[in-house]
C-alpha cells in the first residue's frame, strides 16, 4: 500500500459527543452521513477519553487520528501499515545495537573502576541497570505528575535501601505497577550507596560531581552516553527490546516446540506473561512493542535458538542474534 504523509494541522474529520455516543464532522463541519465514511471513522476506534480529536481525511494517511488524552498528553494512531514498517526498521535497528553490545559494556566496566563521582562513572551505573532489561530510563514528564512515577534516571534518593550485600531499588513505575529489584552487583552497590549518602538531600538520586557542582543526570544525557560508549545510534530503550527479545527466545526454546497450533499459541501466550513480567507490561504490549515478531514466526515454524534457561547470557544473545540475522 502506498501511504501519504497525513498533516494533523491540516483540515480533517472531527467527533462530537451526540447522546451517549458520537457524531463525526467533515472538515466543513458538516455531519458525516455517507455509510462507507462513518464506518472508516468508527472503525479507527478513537478512545472515547481523548478529546480536540483529529482524524485523516485519507484512509492511507500514515496518522489516522490525533488527540489530548485525559493526562493532557497529545496521542496518536498510526495507519497499521505504517507501524508494521517503522517496527521492522526499529527491529533491524535493536540488532545492529545488539552487535554493538559487548563494546558498550567493556567500556561501562571500564568507568565504573573509577573513583568517585564523576559524569562517566556514574552514566556508566544508570547504563548497567539498563542492561538488566527491567527499568526505563525516565521522564521529567512522569516525576513531576500529580502521580508521579519513575524510572532510572529520575529516581529519587528514597528509593533505596541498603540491605547486606545489596541495595533495593524500590518505586512506583510507569502504568501504576510498584517495581522492586534487588541490585546485588558490587560494583552498583558500591556506586549506589555513595550516590545516597551524597545525595540524600537531593531531588534526585542519579548525579555527579564536575569539579565545581553537582549535575543531575538527564535521561537526554543517557542516550548521549550510550551513544558515545557503543560507537552507534542507540537509546535507553533499546535494551527493553533486546532483553524482552532474547527472554522470549530462549523461553521459548525451553518450552518446545509443541506438535499442535493451539498447543504453540499456549506456549506463545505463557513466555509473553513472562516478558510482560520482566518489563513491567501487559502481554499485549510486551508482545506487540518488544519481542522481535521473528522469534514467534520462526517458532510457530519449529525453529528455537539452540540455547537452555542456564546458558550465560553473552552466548544466549549471541546465539539469539544469529538466529535472527539469518532469518
Amino acid at each position: 500500500m502506498r501511504l501519504r504523509r497525513s498533516d494533523p494541522g491540516g483540515p480533517g474529520y472531527g467527533r462530537r459527543r451526540a447522546g451517549r455516543g458520537w457524531r463525526f464532522v467533515d472538515p466543513a463541519g458538516a455531519t458525516v452521513r455517507d455509510p462507507d465514511q462513518l464506518a472508516r471513522l468508527r472503525d479507527l476506534v478513537v478512545p472515547p477519553a481523548w478529546r480536540d480529536v483529529w482524524i485523516s481525511p485519507y484512509p492511507n494517511g500514515h496518522i489516522q487520528a490525533t488527540g489530548i488524552d485525559a493526562a493532557g498528553r497529545k496521542q496518536y494512531l498510526y495507519h497499521p501499515e505504517w507501524r508494521r514498517r517503522r517496527d521492522e526498521a526499529k527491529f533491524d535497528h535493536v540488532l545492529e545495537v545488539a552487535r554493538r553490545l559487548p563494546a558498550l559494556r567493556e567500556r561501562v566496566e571500564r568507568d565504573l573502576t573509577g573513583r568517585g563521582l564523576r559524569r562517566d562513572r556514574v552514566l556508566a551505573t544508570v547504563t548497567r541497570l539498563l542492561d538488566m532489561g527491567t527499568f526505563r530510563v525516565g521522564s521529567d514528564q512522569y516525576a513531576a505528575g500529580d502521580d508521579p512515577t519513575f524510572g532510572v534516571a529520575t529516581l529519587r534518593p528514597e528509593h533505596t535501601r541498603s540491605r547486606s550485600g545489596c541495595v533495593v531499588l524500590s518505586f512506583p513505575a510507569k502504568g501504576g505497577i510498584d517495581q522492586v529489584r534487588r541490585i546485588d552487583d558490587p560494583e552498583l552497590c558500591q556506586v549506589l550507596r555513595n550516590l545516597r549518602r551524597q545525595r540524600r538531600s537531593a531531588d534526585r538520586l542519579f548525579g555527579y560531581w564536575d569539579g565545581t557542582t553537582w549535575r543531575d543526570v538527564r535521561s537526554d544525557e543517557v542516550n548521549d552516553y550510550l551513544r558515545e560508549a557503543s560507537g552507534g545510534e542507540m537509546t535507553a530503550k533499546d535494551f527493553r527490546t533486546w532483553h524482552a527479545t532474547v527472554l522470549a527466545a530462549v523461553d521459548l526454546a525451553a518450552t518446545g516446540v509443541r506438535r499442535s497450533v493451539t498447543a504453540r499459541r499456549r506456549a506463545v501466550a505463557a513466555v509473553m506473561r513472562a516478558v510482560a513480567e520482566l518489563l513491567g507490561n501487559t502481554p499485549t504490549v510486551a508482545r506487540a512493542s518488544y519481542v522481535d515478531p521473528r522469534v514467534v514466526d520462526l517458532y510457530q515454524d519449529g525453529v528455537v535458538v539452540p540455547v537452555d534457561p542456564d546458558t550465560p547470557r553473552p552466548e544466549a544473545e549471541r546465539a539469539v542474534l544469529a538466529l535472527l540475522e539469518e532469518s
